[in-house]
């Protein structure tokens, strides 16, 4: 019937992980698989779609510092056009969605448009990376908790206090987590070296548990060394702090530098 209404669809942000498709949750294949129209982070790892259906429409919508991004307001439009459409829409995410995923910006913005969607986490990259490496973020003699944290700075150019964040890491044992550093890595280096000895382990994980993947081990007070040595860039996660010394795999892979 014409003038019958369209039954909507559905929206499902689905975590990918950090790359490596094994990694994958099952109920992030089953999503998927069921997906008519998927719209695909950059970070996504290839093998990811190699889960959806052959008919199913495949959006790239990349987001990452320093390219040409898909505007974020476009995103949220597609994935609202898709659904009211009666589409079974995925927005399949690199790591996990709700860790600096923009994932809580998509469902508020899917929520005033009255569509409640359904979110999948992923293996995030900033466990994924240290754990490649055969160490834990938390150590009951060494970290007592970890933080997550982004090095990009907001636009208007304010960002992490670094200063402060050293300090709570030392005071409160924590091992630091962060996300999009590189492009910021002397003024993190700057900020926690004023709370943090140089000494201080320091692993940079580029593109994490894909074949491509790149190390260093390095401390604190050569991480810029380190990186323009090594050329290690983005995308990729720094971890601080003494967890990193419990790296077993140090000699399984090539490390570029290495920690006393």
């Amino acid at each position: 019937m014409s003038g019958a209404a369209r039954t909507p669809g559905r929206v499902t942000l689905v975590g990918a992980g950090p790359g490596d498709p094994e990694l994958l949750t099952l109920k992030a294949v089953k999503a998927i698989q069921a997906a008519s129209v998927i719209l695909v982070d950059d970070l996504v790892g290839e093998g990811v779609l190699a889960h959806a259906r052959p008919e199913a429409r495949i959006t790239y919508v990349g987001k990452r510092g320093g390219c040409k991004s898909t505007p974020q307001a476009l995103i949220e439009q597609m994935m609202l056009d898709a659904a009211r459409a009666g589409e079974n829409v995925v927005r399949l995410k690199g790591g996990d969605p709700f860790i600096f995923g923009r994932g809580g910006e998509e469902v508020e913005s899917l929520r005033r448009a009255g569509i409640e969607p359904v979110v999948i986490n992923g293996v995030t990259a900033g466990l994924a990376a240290l754990t490649s490496l055969g160490a834990p973020l938390t150590h009951r003699e060494h970290a007592q908790g970890v933080v997550f944290v982004t090095g990009h700075p907001q636009k208007d150019g304010q960002g992490v206090d670094w200063t402060r964040l050293g300090e709570s890491a030392r005071d409160l044992r924590l091992t630091l987590v962060i996300y999009m550093g590189i492009s910021s890595a002397a003024r993190i280096q700057a900020g926690l070296r004023t709370a943090l000895p140089a000494n201080t382990p320091v692993a940079v994980i580029e593109r994490a548990t894909l074949p491509a993947q790149r190390h260093c081990i390095t401390r604190l007070g050569d991480l810029l060394d380190s990186l323009a040595s090594t050329g290690l860039g983005s995308p990729a996660v720094m971890v601080v702090g003494d967890v990193v010394r419990g790296v077993a795999a140090l000699h399984a892979r090539p490390a570029l530098a290495d920690v006393a």
